[in-house]
């Protein structure tokens, strides 16, 4: 069922480096019609690193491993295009509709395809509420049971990052910070947790990500978490006054659930003035690089 670009396809049979990306970001998490040239910055970003970008996504029921321009113009411009997570795929392939893929869905996609490197932006994970709701991202889950190496700026800040971090140990996921121990809160450089193994450079990601096999660990997922310097980070006090009254309004909305992260997004967008916007966009470009980068370091190893 998979439609793969041809120039992604040429790459994995060659063995060349090749780096899978979401598609989600471009749908619903970057304003129009700005979204469309990010994408193809973040395509470029992956080339710049020196591997083949492969951004994933269902496209009128075709799961496609990398998409043409039609594709991804289709993805960032139609009202139709669904926030499609794992458990999503086979009802919207089904039904020959279009989906764009979350971390989840990107991973699992990905890993059918024989692609082993994902760079996102941040990790879902645990969310605050998750004692009574029960509430926990699909891609916590979905990189316990996918081998495949995501680099992103650590979990989005809205989250309980704490929570997350023990759930991802007890999913047996390693998790590496990029040049540093402090796990990154997406837009904050530190979110407070140290982290177990720091690795400085895209050959020493890979040498972990090819021993892997020896120990029977490649089954399962690697977070390479890649902080925002620290003099582009959001300022953390002013991060924090925007996540309380975010959390208020979203209270006082009524928003819950499933609900509460795009919400909180877009509370911190507008009420930033852009700002956290122009750091998520900084985040998915270094990752997107950074990614290239370690996918050819495992090539030419």
């Amino acid at each position: 069922m998979l439609t793969v670009l041809p120039e992604v396809a040429e790459a994995l049979a060659a063995g060349a480096p090749v780096v899978a990306l979401e598609s989600t970001i471009v749908s619903h998490g970057l304003p129009r019609p700005d979204n469309l040239r990010i994408a193809r910055e973040i395509e470029e970003a992956v080339r710049r690193g020196g591997a083949v970008p492969a951004t994933i996504a269902v496209v009128e029921g075709r799961p496609c491993i990398g998409l043409d321009d039609n594709g991804l113009q289709h993805i960032a411009a139609s009202d139709d295009v669904l926030k499609v997570s794992s458990r999503d795929l086979a009802a919207v392939v089904a039904r020959g509709g279009s989906g764009a893929t979350t971390v989840a869905a990107t991973s699992h996609l990905a890993a059918l395809a024989g692609i082993t490197l994902f760079a996102t932006g941040g990790l879902g994970g645990v969310h605050r509420d998750a004692r009574s709701s029960w509430d926990e991202s699909a891609d916590l889950q979905a990189l316990a049971t996918t081998g495949i190496a995501v680099v992103c700026a650590g979990v989005k800040s809205i989250l309980d990052v704490g929570a997350t971090l023990e759930r991802l140990e007890t999913l047996g996921v390693a998790v590496l910070g990029y040049g540093t121990r402090a796990f990154p809160g997406f837009y904050l450089s530190d979110s407070g947790h140290l982290l177990d193994w720091q690795v400085d450079s895209p050959a020493e990601v890979a040498a972990v990500l090819r021993s892997r096999a020896s120990v029977g660990t490649d089954g399962r997922g690697v977070v390479v978490a890649n902080p925002l310097p620290s003099d582009e980070q959001i300022d953390p006090a002013w991060h924090d006054r925007l996540l309380r009254s975010g959390l208020a309004a979203a209270a006082g909305a009524g928003v819950h659930g499933k609900e509460v992260t795009p919400f909180l997004l877009d509370h911190f967008h507008r009420e930033s003035g852009g700002a956290t916007l122009r750091a998520n966009v900084s985040i998915v470009l270094r990752n997107a690089e950074l990614a290239g980068r370690i996918a050819a370091a495992a090539i030419n190893a």
